[in-house]
């Protein structure tokens, strides 16, 4: 059971007792079931305008949610998750994969979100240099707190203490050797608005997150994407415009190489901290001019060290094909400019994958095909590969065919090493239905399911050849 660190702010004491209620049922579970998920906005006759299974939402406001571990060969990893195909409450899961042993263990319930089926308190993890596994879960603005777990044991996923609980959503947060974490998140106080802080050992957090947190961006509201790479963090975000997310739209880039001391652009213009005007010098596209809006799914640094973002791009918010074409864009950075290129199209504006760069194959993994619920949120997961940064895309492979269900929100791991090189989870976009977990390799030619029920306390993954069977 999670043990609970005792706090002395009152902030942090009346956050405690507003989320009282989310305390463990049980330290494991049976198998790994993901959350379900209705955002319960009904647009049009192409249902939902986010549903589905949602156990990995989402890139754009947690994020890692998987890190390799090198020394024991683990890919340790969290998810949302739940106790069963009927119950639509969340479970902030943790679990690794044995690379060594080709195994998992019984999921560990880091915190019981009971009475809560929103994912978007989907946790995020790093490791620290000593090997603790650090889980941060996201509240939801000021309604419910965020909290900060860290392992009771290195390299282990078994137990949990928490340090603490108070304001904080969409924790992205970043460990850095020699230094210690980096945490960007976002607060509601004027819409959502970005903020960062730092900790040297994780135990001095802000307990006053909205007075004492330090401000990157406020001006209508964001999503980021952020990534580090070496001492640099870099952030990639958007606005939306009146406050509101369904106008999203714009792409903007900052970096830091001081742990947060000062911020730039991506050629080494000092920024002026917080961004407040939509019109600054960290915007990379104007998609607001083209009147189209941007849904961003990730931030990757390529071998010369040049940022390079992926999104969807959309004519509007509604599914349906009456705002196609949904185009997944690279932007990157090449030393001179920014360029965009058309990687692929999609039916629904979050269908969200992963991009991986390595040398001169760049590969994104992603429900960009049409899948068995069409216009709805995901897909079938397809590989798609570029030999010349990004210039060109083919489809080298299908990873998923003839699926009962559609995949979502692919997500990669911080530092993916195979087979574990992509994971998500499936659902029916239509309806409540149970939600799997699936990982793949790097060539998208192994494809596993996580056990959705274990017996015992170690399973290995069920490698599957297309269709996937039903749930059962």
């Amino acid at each position: 059971m999670t043990e609970t660190k005792q706090m002395t702010s009152p902030l942090i004491l009346t956050l405690c007792l507003a989320a009282a209620i989310g305390v463990h049922a049980a330290d494991k579970v049976d198998g790994y079931r993901g959350i379900w998920w209705t955002i319960g906005e009904i647009v049009g006759p192409y249902g939902d305008k986010n549903s589905g299974g949602t156990a990995f939402v989402s890139s754009h406001t947690v994020s890692p949610m998987a890190v390799y571990a090198p020394k024991v060969e683990k890919t340790f990893f969290v998810y949302g998750g739940t106790t069963g195909p009927e119950d639509r409450y969340l479970l902030a899961m943790a679990s690794y994969y044995d690379h060594k042993r080709h195994r998992v263990p019984r999921p560990t319930i880091v915190r019981d979100q009971r009475g809560i089926d929103d994912p978007h308190d989907n946790p995020s993890l790093t490791i620290d240099e000593a090997g603790y596994v650090w889980v941060f879960i996201a509240g939801r603005g000021r309604h419910r707190p965020g909290q900060i777990f860290r392992s009771k044991q290195p390299y282990s996923v078994d137990s949990f203490q928490e340090v603490i609980s108070r304001e904080q959503t969409y924790s992205q947060i970043w460990y850095v050797p020699g230094k210690g974490f980096f945490h960007l998140l976002t607060l509601y106080t004027g819409g959502r608005e970005l903020y960062w802080e730092t900790s040297r050992d994780g135990k001095d957090w802000t307990a006053q997150p909205a007075k004492d947190l330090k401000k990157l961006a406020g001006f209508a509201g964001h999503y980021q994407v952020s990534r580090c790479d070496g001492h640099k963090i870099g952030t990639a975000f958007n606005y939306h415009p009146g406050g509101k997310p369904d106008r999203r739209t714009n792409i903007y880039y900052a970096e830091t190489a001081d742990f947060g001391r000062t911020w730039t652009t991506v050629n080494g213009r000092p920024l002026t901290i917080p961004l407040d005007n939509p019109k600054n010098p960290a915007l990379v596209v104007d998609y607001e001019a083209q009147r189209r809006l941007f849904y961003i799914n990730k931030l990757l640094f390529d071998a010369d060290g040049h940022p390079v973002i992926l999104g969807v791009s959309s004519g509007g918010h509604a599914p349906g094909p009456a705002n196609d074409p949904r185009l997944w864009e690279i932007t990157r950075w090449t030393g001179e400019r920014w360029l965009t290129t058309t990687v692929t199209q999609s039916d629904h504006n979050y269908d969200a994958g992963s991009l991986y760069i390595n040398g001169e194959r760049w590969t994104v993994i992603g429900p960009a095909l049409t899948g068995p619920q069409a216009y709805f949120t995901g897909g079938e997961v397809g590989l798609w590969v570029s030999t010349n940064r990004g210039a060109n895309w083919s489809l080298e492979r299908r990873v998923t065919q003839n699926s009962s269900m559609n995949h979502s929100y692919v997500r990669r791991p911080h530092n993916p090493v195979d087979p574990f090189f992509a994971v998500w989870a499936d659902g029916d976009s239509s309806r409540l239905s149970p939600s799997r977990i699936f990982f793949c390799n790097s060539t998208g030619d192994r494809l596993y399911m996580l056990p959705y029920r274990m017996d015992a306390d170690y399973a290995e993954p069920v490698l599957l050849a297309p269709p996937i069977p039903p749930p059962r």
